[in-house]
């Protein structure tokens, strides 16, 4: 009895494979060997058994003894007409099967390629990254090297900064000096303000006393103007009364004896005035003198008042001019320090800058290696990651061969019988996709099941890398399709030619395919192991 099995190795929906396997006898006692052969699409469920298949008679042993026995002509060109039916549908199976054989070699001869093109980009990396070792070899020496820099251009700045906060300091002691200066310069302003003022109150003291002694003098003045006229003036009364009396007595008559006498009064009348006259002489004279006298004194002590002012002004005055001097050195050397203090802070500004600008050089060149190893461990995982796809495809592949091998090893060459399917049995699409990792894993292989979860990038890489030459030029995929079937068709006839001299093999060709396989895993296992061990001194560094 045949069935309908699905090969999971074909990813292809459209393609169906003739699986021959091997059955015991049917239906005799002898034990006869028969073979049946199923197409299996790789799109449908392996439990799935479709109800419309036909169902082709096979061969068995009981049937070739019938031949022997005499039979008629009818029968023996219905069995003729089977067998020829039976060897041009053997014969189309033949030439998919050569087809699909082409297509995975061109696929493999493509993996080797690209297996081959990666180990000379990895050569090409791994010398990139010794010249980058090289280049920057011992990274700890420069490491030390920019610390021990570093300390020096901060022990620097430290430096230039005490000098600063020194020179600061400095200042701000020569400003405390200047403002006690300029607290006393203020004081001695004020003092000095004061001292003219009271020369000047003394001045005008002074002023108002000679005034009051020019007063006084021309009151003496006139005061004694007015005695010496008040004498003429007595001494003319006197002279009048002295003539008028000897007048009087010239012409008098005799007079009575009981008048008083004349002269007498004028005598004591004479005496009187002399007197008052003496009398108020006096007075004048000493209120003269007292006034002269407290006149002299106020001059005297205006004088010593008016000295001693002179005296504190030139002494003040001479204080003010050496603080004025000490004030102007002052100036001076704070100017000088604080030009000092510009200087050297410029110098560290520019010395800052320097170091800064260094120190950032340094940073942008250790952020740019940083940048660069990423960027390298980056690729790096990206090549290992579309490597253990591409072994893990080959590893698929060497499945399906040694599958392919079981199969060819399991059938026999003269007890083949088909059974086809009823639905489409369409040529293998000539552009299928490459296998990819979640193909390979529905395959329900358990070597591929333990990458499964490790290698999920690998498929992403793998299948962008497929998209992008596709969706670049889809006219020349075209145009190498077109050469492509050419080419197949040209070879279908040449292995035609071949099969008709007997040189058709195909056991041989699988031995050779396998052959070569096995020669490029055993040439890829070292370099394999030592991209692992990279990878892990690169992952514990």
């Amino acid at each position: 009895m045949s069935s309908i099995a699905y090969d999971p190795y074909f990813p292809s929906s459209s393609h169906k494979r003739r699986v021959m396997l091997r059955s015991g006898g049917y239906g005799d006692s002898a034990g006869g060997m028969a073979s049946r052969s199923v197409y299996s699409s790789h799109s449908a469920p392996l439990s799935y058994h479709g109800s419309s298949r036909l169902h082709y008679p096979t061969y068995s042993r009981s049937s070739s003894m019938l031949l022997s026995t005499p039979r008629s002509a009818a029968a023996a060109e219905l069995d003729i007409s089977q067998a020829v039916q039976v060897s041009t549908e053997f014969k189309a199976v033949r030439t998919q099967e050569k087809a699909q054989l082409q297509e995975l070699n061109d696929r493999f001869a493509s993996f080797i390629e690209r297996v081959h093109e990666l180990e000379q980009q990895n050569k090409v990396l791994d010398a990139e990254l010794l010249i980058l070792r090289q280049r920057h070899g011992e990274p700890s020496h420069l490491r030390s090297l920019y610390e021990h820099e570093i300390r020096q251009l901060r022990a620097a700045v430290e430096e230039a900064r005490d000098e600063k906060q020194a020179a600061q300091n400095h200042r701000d002691q020569m400003e405390e000096v200047l403002q006690s200066l300029q607290g006393r310069y203020e004081e001695e302003v004020v003092s000095r303000e004061e001292v003219e003022g009271q020369l000047m109150d003394a001045r005008k003291g002074a002023d108002e006393a000679a005034l009051g002694r020019a007063e006084l003098e021309k009151r003496t003045e006139t005061l004694l103007d007015e005695l010496a006229f008040l004498k003429r003036l007595h001494e003319g009364e006197i002279a009048e009364l002295q003539a008028q009396v000897q007048y009087n007595a010239q012409v008098s008559v005799e007079m009575e004896v009981a008048k008083p006498d004349l002269s007498s009064a004028l005598r004591d009348i004479r005496v009187q005035y002399e007197k008052l006259a003496h009398r108020n002489l006096q007075s004048a004279e000493e209120w003269f003198r007292s006034k002269v006298s407290v006149m002299t004194e106020g001059t005297a002590r205006n004088t010593d008042n008016i000295r001693n002012a002179k005296e504190d002004a030139g002494e003040y005055r001479r204080l003010i001019q050496t603080r004025n001097q000490e004030i102007e050195a002052c100036r001076d050397r704070n100017q000088s320090l604080e030009n000092q203090l510009q200087e050297v802070e410029e110098e560290q500004s520019a010395e800052i800058a320097a170091l800064q600008e260094s120190i950032g050089q340094l940073e942008d060149e250790l952020r740019t290696t940083k940048n660069e190893m990423a960027q390298y461990l980056k690729d790096y995982q990206d090549l290992l990651n579309v490597k253990m796809a591409l072994d893990i495809e080959i590893a698929a592949y060497r499945k399906l061969l040694e599958g392919e091998e079981n199969r060819f090893s399991a059938v026999g060459p003269g007890t083949m019988s088909s059974v086809y399917s009823q639905s489409l049995c369409v040529a293998p699409s000539r552009n299928r996709p490459m296998f990819s990792m979640q193909s390979s894993l529905t395959s329900g292989a358990p070597y591929l099941r333990m990458y499964s979860s490790s290698f999920s990038s690998a498929d992403e890489i793998i299948a962008a890398s497929q998209a992008q030459p596709a969706e670049s030029s889809p006219q020349e995929e075209e145009e190498e399709e077109g050469e492509k079937g050419d080419e197949e068709a040209k070879e279908e006839d040449v292995e035609e030619e071949k099969k008709a001299e007997g040189q058709y093999c195909p056991e041989f060709k699988l031995m050779c395919f396998q052959k070569k396989l096995m020669k490029v895993l055993r040439c890829q296992v070292p370099y394999l192991q030592r991209i692992s061990t990279n990878h892990t001194v690169s992952t514990y560094r």
